[in-house]
């Protein structure tokens, strides 16, 4: 069975976007706005508990979840077709 890639890269961009501006709003709600840095910031520029943060931790969320997904279901497809069932 082959992975529909562009399907994939965008559902997959979708979830870890939106994940993390829910974390954030999370974190928010419970322990307030601090607006300080994390290990998140140090990967994704202009991020911080804040609800600014939250809005570039979703675009960039969205932007590495969807090359991340196009990756992995391009290999999926690639290795399945290699080795795959030849019955099918």
């Amino acid at each position: 069975m082959k992975l529909n890639v562009t399907a994939f890269g965008l559902t997959f961009g979708v979830i870890w976007g939106l994940g993390l501006f829910c974390l954030t709003w999370w974190i928010i709600a419970f322990e307030g706005s601090t607006g300080q840095t994390n290990f998140i910031s140090s990967v994704y520029r202009g991020y911080n508990i804040s609800p600014v943060g939250s809005l570039f931790g979703l675009g960039w969320g969205l932007a590495d979840g969807l090359i991340g997904g196009l990756i992995f279901a391009w290999l999926y497809n690639f290795f399945a077709g290699k080795f795959g069932d030849s019955d099918q």
